[in-house]
């Protein structure tokens, strides 16, 4: 007569039930050291990336003046004469296509937000939202030839006097670049506005455009700015483009249609042209990278400022 029922687990069964479960618990074990790892590994390079900026930048500022650099107005690394390394000229460079890309990118990105959000229907937004997908993933190199061979040459009929290499076109093609960022963020935010708050507006006889801009647009306010503060950064960190279509001139002028020089594209002028390891001008890429390492850490901080201190619990 048998011992056990035959419902009872055979001794293999309960051998393999055993190693199972002290498998899952080594699993569970070794998951949060694994999980700690890659946090400490990426809090680490970032770490590094910081120490390396700053170190390299004490280097360069042993030769050459803080005040120099801050408040000069003429930037002159490979001048045989005197070398001169006012920084003014790469920031107004920059910020002038980077406001050119906010003029172009903001009042696009939230209509087409709003578009998406209030008035798309299901198959609209099916098709459109793959197309910005596409265009976000487009290489930076593509928009900077597209911006040189095609926007350039289309904008010179409309202005005779813009240059080959200018400050308007690529500020265009940089804003074509961040639309897609604005455009989804925004589109999010209004997403996450509460259906009652339409309905209560549309009960009360407003029409479907005072909806959309009077209930909607303010109510996701906050994660609108964001999108928009984050796209600035980005755009103010873009180097392919100004790069291939901007020029290489530093000028401390507000003039659009001459060539210019942005601190990213004298990075990559510099990284790979013939400066030698150790001297001034390699020091400077430091400087300026650390410059640029500042202005967008600000940007993102102010995002991150702006969705705390303005968001909306719903």
């Amino acid at each position: 007569m048998s011992l056990h029922k035959p419902s009872d687990p055979s001794v293999q069964q309960m051998i393999a039930d055993t190693q199972g479960k002290g498998m899952k618990r080594l699993i569970e074990k070794l998951m949060p050291i694994l999980l700690f790892t890659a946090a400490t590994l990426s809090v680490l390079t970032t770490f590094a990336i910081v120490f390396t900026l700053i170190f390299e930048t004490f280097e360069f500022f042993q030769r050459v003046s803080i005040t120099d650099y801050l408040f000069g107005t003429e930037w002159l690394p490979f001048s045989s004469k005197e070398p001169m390394f006012g920084i003014l000229p790469l920031i107004v460079g920059t910020l002038k296509v980077t406001f050119i890309a906010i003029i172009v990118a903001v009042p696009l990105g939230i209509a087409s937000a709003v578009y998406l959000s209030e008035y798309a229907s299901d198959n609209a937004r099916r098709v459109i939202k793959p197309i910005l997908e596409v265009l976000a993933g487009v290489p930076t190199i593509v928009y900077g030839f597209f911006a040189l061979t095609f926007v350039t040459p289309v904008l010179q009929q409309l202005i005779p006097s813009l240059k080959v290499f200018n400050a308007l076109s690529p500020g265009i093609v940089v804003g074509i670049m961040i639309l897609p960022m604005i455009t989804s963020l925004s589109e999010d935010a209004m997403s996450s506005v509460p259906q009652s708050m339409r309905e209560g507006a549309l009960g009360l006889g407003s029409t479907k455009l005072e909806v959309s801009l009077k209930v909607v647009l303010p109510a996701a306010l906050s994660g609108i700015t964001a999108s928009v503060v984050l796209a600035v950064s980005r755009a103010i960190g873009e180097t392919m483009i100004v790069s291939l279509a901007a020029g290489s001139t530093p000028k401390f002028d507000f003039g659009v249609t001459d060539s210019v020089q942005t601190m990213t594209a004298y990075i990559v002028q510099v990284a790979t042209g013939d400066a030698g390891y150790g001297t001034t001008i390699y020091y400077s890429i430091y400087a300026v990278g650390f410059t640029l390492f500042i202005f967008t850490l600000v940007m993102n901080l102010l995002a991150h400022y702006i969705s705390k201190r303005f968001r909306e619990e719903y």
